[in-house]
């Protein structure tokens, strides 16, 4: 049963009352506020308007008095059940944020410090028939760290290396300091008689066309001994229809069994097949007798990496059932400053998008938590891989503490026992960048201090995964590999040449250099990496307006305001000016902020994955820094806080497309035609290369027919520039790389970075017609960065951020994610060269209008 209901808290001064006190069962606390389980202290006091909304302005600050304090979680529960010799009665709570003091009817069951893992109890003699009061008390972080060694190289805090908690809560450069406390997940108490089911592993160890073999492990924890114990096992497809089905006899506490699957249906990445589930279905007996049983998701599929090719050539390549895949996707941070309060449907939105953006994976980043049920559930059904860090990140960890090494052996055994039956699950990572940070800035002088957590990675984890999951691979750290854990030659990497500056390559020894300029941050950089995988890199963009308006007070709502300096956690704000003045130029106000940061951010991506894609195979992966964000800030995010696409989201589906027509140009120089195809079959089809005037003219024109293998990529042909632009200058000229079957997106380029146009007054005609949820744009010259802006969170928006051709039209769908009703009556359409901003209602019919100002 869940105790998740009638939960009330309280705060108390450290040292205020006496814990068996508010612990007992006669304590008054009819007065205490309630409080939602899953959830977190802040949350409740936001709930209650005893905080002002910590995302606004600079309200952050106003609620860290929240972390200095002792919190009191206090619920009662009814039970009535008879309680035999062979039951036993756990209590388990699968997450508790962090130092927290458990107590039932009074007794104190026990203590936790560890965010990351579930608490079980055995309460079978502590349950009252009636009434039972739960009580747990959460200390303050500073009480259990004040003590400890805080000055060696740990990045935005000295205290947390020592909290197994969300190391971002501490605050991060995309976020801010909230320091959470709670009971976060859900909480159970459960019967069980005479054993329990401790832990399944279940492996795919063959696969054919014909069947597949799954090896299933089992784990028995038994209460009793003298019951004869048997456990059944099936594999259940979707259509309910009981694939197999094995029984065996247990004697000791684990069994290994053994499934023949006949016609096996793979689980795949849905850019290249389907994620086919079937349900794993444990039951266990005593004495004929079901006891227990487990059901979870398998996938029937294998996944390695290949870090050498049939040459012997380094490689860092995925292999999933047998084929080499070219990971595309994005890092994932916590979803919110407050976990615990989020729904899941904001999961399952935010998880649709990354599938829709054409993703196939994503890493969970080892600043935040180890995610939450519902994530890894939609990544299964979705068909979207998922590289897990462990974590720990940019930092050195006290691994020379027993207490701690303790702690976290049992965090590393129960979270991969947890996760290791994920089909998603493709890789795990024992910490963010410790490695490749820690011998830099020790070779630049900066840290003095053994490589402490070193023991973690490169002992205890490998040690670990090896007995508990030898499926996959462990990678130490991210980056890792070479000659400088950041090499380009061996493993993965993370690019920050561009926007942090870093002179790459650099070697084992020397210090790490950085060049503060346009050239040194540019996204053009991207050009000359020849890393195997980029598991790291991106630029800032700013929030969507409306994303912006809700967080900034009004009379600080301009660009250069305090208030907007404070969006951006990234202390050196001038590495976003030099990006945007080698490409867009120097924003003047808000508008031009928001739009040249979005742009620059979009064009970037687009050129270095573009990039990285025409590298393949050499290049296997591009993991964008970084999905989402947890608050609304300025960050590397693709996607804000509201679940708002930027301008980069919406280049993402193109340029992370299963088919990618690409061309390879840089001003002056010849223009490469490509395709790229990650599909498991031929691409064929005819594609044309245009080249317009602004005005629509069409001034060139090239058609290929083509047949491209299957997963490979592919040059078709070379253009002269000047050929391409027929005469017109390079500053007045577009090019679109099409399919002339319409069976692929279609993609622009421009002669010149985009500063250097000389961009004609588009004058857009917009229709709205509400009743089918859509919008219809046409313009007079080419429109370029068409923006779409509606009042709302959660907003569906098939396009935005587009470029239109003169007298072309387009029609956009647009929906929310619950279904609600479209504001349309703040909808505004405009272009970076546009006339003016279309505002619904500004003309006669409001249907349609035009730009203007």
């Amino acid at each position: 049963m869940k105790l998740n209901d009638n939960w009330k808290i309280r705060q108390f001064d450290v040292g205020a009352a006496r814990d068996l006190e508010v612990a007992s069962p006669e304590y008054i606390d009819y007065f205490w506020m309630t409080t939602k389980v899953p959830g977190d202290v802040h949350s409740t006091l936001i709930e209650h308007k005893l905080i002002d909304a910590p995302f606004y302005g600079h309200n952050d600050l106003k609620c860290q008095w929240v972390e200095e304090k002792v919190w009191w979680y206090r619920s009662t529960f009814e039970f009535h059940a008879d309680i035999s010799q062979e039951d036993r009665y756990e209590l388990i709570f699968d997450g508790l944020d962090t130092f927290a003091t458990v107590y039932l009817n009074g007794i104190e069951l026990g203590s936790t410090e560890n965010m990351f893992i579930s608490h079980t109890f055995e309460v079978t003699r502590e349950l009252r028939h009636g009434k039972n009061v739960l009580a747990v008390k959460f200390d303050p972080v500073h009480i259990h760290v004040k003590d400890k060694v805080q000055y060696y190289w740990s990045g935005f805090s000295k205290k947390r290396i020592w909290t197994r908690k969300a190391q971002s809560h501490y605050g991060w450069d995309w976020g801010p300091r909230l320091v959470t406390a709670g009971i976060w997940k859900d909480v159970h108490l459960e019967k069980r008689t005479a054993a329990k089911i401790d832990a399944v592993f279940a492996k795919t160890t063959f696969i054919s066309a014909d069947q597949a073999r799954v090896a299933i492990e089992l784990e028995i924890e038994k209460f009793h001994s003298n019951k004869s114990f048997e456990v059944q096992v099936s594999l259940v497809d979707s259509d309910n229809a009981v694939t197999v089905t094995a029984h065996q006899k247990i004697v000791g506490k684990s069994t290994v069994m053994n499934l023949e699957v006949p016609a096996p249906k793979l689980w795949w990445t849905h850019d290249i097949g389907t994620p086919h589930l079937y349900q794993l279905q444990v039951v266990l007996f005593a004495d004929g007798i079901q006891i227990d049983c487990r059901s979870e998701d398998f996938g029937i599929r294998t996944i390695e990496v290949m870090q050498t090719d049939e040459k012997g050539n380094h490689r860092f390549t995925f292999v999933l059932n047998g084929v080499k895949i070219f990971a595309k996707g994005a890092n994932w941070i916590p979803i919110d400053s407050f976990i615990g309060a989020v729904p899941d449907s904001r999961y399952q939105h935010l998880i649709g998008m990354a599938k829709d953006a054409n993703m196939n994976m994503l890493r969970v980043w080892g600043g935040g938590i180890y995610e939450r049920e519902v994530f890894y559930h939609e990544c299964n059904r979705l068909g979207i891989l998922v590289w897990q860090d462990f974590m720990f990140a940019c930092a050195l960890y006290p691994d020379y503490n027993r207490n701690f090494m303790a702690n976290v052996r049992a965090e590393i055994i129960q979270i991969v026992k947890r996760l290791r039956n994920q089909p998603c699950l493709a890789i795990w990572c024992g910490n963010n960048e410790n490695d490749w940070l820690y011998e830099a800035l020790a070779a630049s002088g900066e840290i003095p201090h053994p490589f402490y957590g070193e023991k973690i990675y490169h002992e205890l984890m490998p040690e670990l995964l090896a007995e508990l999951d030898p499926t996959r691979l462990f990678w130490p750290s991210s980056p890792f590999g070479g000659n400088d854990h950041n090499s380009r030659e061996q493993g993965d990497t993370h690019n920050w040449q561009v926007w942090h500056g870093n002179i790459e390559p650099r070697k084992f020894g020397e210090p790490q250099r950085v060049d503060y300029s346009v050239a040194g941050l540019s996204f053009k950089n991207f050009k000359n990496d020849t890393t195997l995988f980029a598991s790291e890199f991106g630029m800032h963009a700013s929030s969507n307006r409306y994303t912006l308006e809700r967080n900034i007070p009004k009379e600080q709502f301009f660009w250069g305001s305090e208030e907007m300096a404070y969006r951006n956690k990234d202390i050196h704000h001038p590495k976003g000016i030099l990006l945007m003045e080698g490409y867009t130029g120097v924003p003047q106000n808000l508008d031009e902020y928001i739009a040249y940061s979005m742009l620059t951010q979009a064009e970037g991506l687009k050129f270095g994955i573009e990039h990285y894609r025409r590298n393949k195979p050499h290049t296997s992966g591009t993991l964008v820094w970084q999905l989402n964000d947890c608050w609304p800030g300025t960050s590397w995010s693709v996607i804000d806080y509201y679940l708002l696409p930027k301008a980069a989201y919406h280049y993402a589906r193109k340029f992370y497309s299963p088919i990618l027509l690409t061309a390879d140009h840089e001003p002056g120089e010849k223009i490469a035609i490509w395709v790229v195809n990650d599909r498991l079959s031929a691409y064929k089809d005819e594609i044309e290369l245009a080249v317009y005037h602004y005005n629509g003219e069409k001034v060139f024109s090239k058609t290929w027919s083509v047949l491209v293998e299957a997963n490979v990529s592919k040059q078709i042909d070379i253009v002269v520039e000047t050929e391409a632009l027929g005469g017109l200058n390079p500053t007045e000229a577009v090019m679109v790389l099409r399919s002339k079957n319409h069976q692929v997106y279609e993609n622009m380029y421009y002669f010149r970075d985009q500063k250097d146009l000389s961009l004609g007054c588009a004058e857009l005609t917009v229709k709205v017609n509400k009743a089918a949820g859509e919008l219809t744009i046409t313009t007079n010259v080419l429109a370029r960065m068409v923006t779409i802006e509606l009042d709302m969170e959660q907003l569906i928006i098939e396009d935005n951020f587009f470029d239109l051709l003169a007298y072309e039209s387009k029609t956009i769908k647009v929906s929310q994610a619950q279904g609600k009703e479209i504001p349309w009556g703040t909808l505004r359409v405009s272009a970076l060269n546009s006339t003016g901003i279309f505002k619904f209602g500004d003309e006669t019919n409001e249907s349609s209008g035009v730009t203007r100002r």
